[in-house]
């Protein structure tokens, strides 16, 4: 993070000579509306804007608590700790937490030079965000996504360890700055920012921390298909797993609600849209790029999925560009 940034961020607020000078908690008032401990947004935002940014109030413990919003956690230097839901993260320099609304968050105090940035976010920031991402559907990015935008997401929160990567942070350097400095007319600078912050994670989804072993499954499970679904094999994730064929079966269609197989074809036929839309190959060197060497069988499905045709399919892609 530049300096200048850190140089803005680090003198302490008017909140913060009240901690520093007695005060003993929060000051409610500034966060929530009344005795429920739910950070309200209007609280945050301007009226009629979709993102904020404001330093992370150090000095001071902040008790459970949910928002109203999407929030995001980047940590700029020093280090912060949060209990989510029971889980404790401590969040190192250059490192993102997502939070959903529904994670019940604690922070522990933090020092002077604990400087992390909180974005606060309404969901339909990230509309946006899924635009740039619809060109091709994949069960991972679908897991993230749902995890933003679900009132009632599986996984509260996601912290990915991406400190090293230099793209990631500089995205998330351009975010702070913008808006830090209120620059004018960048909403939708912001948001394809954003979008292109979340291209970045998908491929980082190995960085990806996990304290509950059920979603630790799931997104190595879709990790898997991500990289295999032309080749791989419910046999072969098992013996990477450590997992008994059967019971890993049963485990990936509680936990994602679909077979195994079900995913694949999902991922292929994915694939094979993308490819059909965007690529001069053959309708069998997709079929055989994507893992089906019965041609009739991929048309078979091809068209159960779209309602037509892979040619027809393509010929009105190409009709309507």
């Amino acid at each position: 993070m530049k300096k200048e940034i850190i140089d803005k961020l680090i003198p302490l607020t008017d909140e913060e000579r009240k901690l520093v000078d007695g005060r003993k908690e929060i000051n409610r008032v500034l966060y929530m509306d009344s005795s429920k401990n739910v950070i309200n947004s209007k609280k945050l935002l301007e009226q009629g804007k979709l993102i904020a940014i404001r330093p992370h109030t150090r000095f001071v413990r902040f008790p459970p608590h949910v928002h109203d919003y999407i929030e995001v956690v980047y940590m700029c230097c020093g280090s912060t700790t949060h209990i989510i839901n029971g889980d404790e993260i401590i969040l190192k320099e250059g490192e993102l937490l997502f939070l959903t609304g529904s994670a019940t968050q604690e922070i522990l105090p933090a020092g002077e030079r604990d400087i992390a940035v909180n974005f606060i976010i309404l969901p339909q920031f990230f509309d946006r965000t899924l635009a740039m991402l619809t060109n091709e559907e994949t069960p991972i990015k679908s897991f993230l996504i749902d995890c933003l935008k679900s009132e009632q997401p599986s996984t509260p929160y996601l912290y990915f360890k991406v400190s090293d990567v230099l793209p990631i942070q500089n995205l998330v350097e351009n975010l702070v700055w913008n808006l830090i400095y209120k620059e004018p007319n960048k909403r939708l600078i912001n948001q394809n920012t954003m979008g292109l912050l979340f291209l970045l994670l998908l491929n980082y989804t190995e960085r990806l921390e996990y304290k509950n072993k059920d979603d630790e499954l799931v997104i190595n499970v879709l990790r898997y298909i991500e990289e295999n679904y032309a080749g791989g094999s419910l046999t072969e994730l098992a013996e990477e797993l450590h997992y008994e064929f059967a019971h890993l079966s049963r485990e990936i269609k509680v936990r994602t609600g679909k077979t195994y197989t079900r995913l694949v074809q999902e991922r292929r036929l994915s694939q094979a849209e993308f490819l059909i839309k965007n690529s001069n190959l053959k309708i069998a060197e997709i079929a055989g790029q994507i893992g089906y060497d019965n041609i009739s069988y991929f048309h078979r499905i091809f068209n159960k999925a779209y309602g037509m045709s892979p040619k027809k399919y393509r010929d009105r892609c190409r009709n309507q560009a």
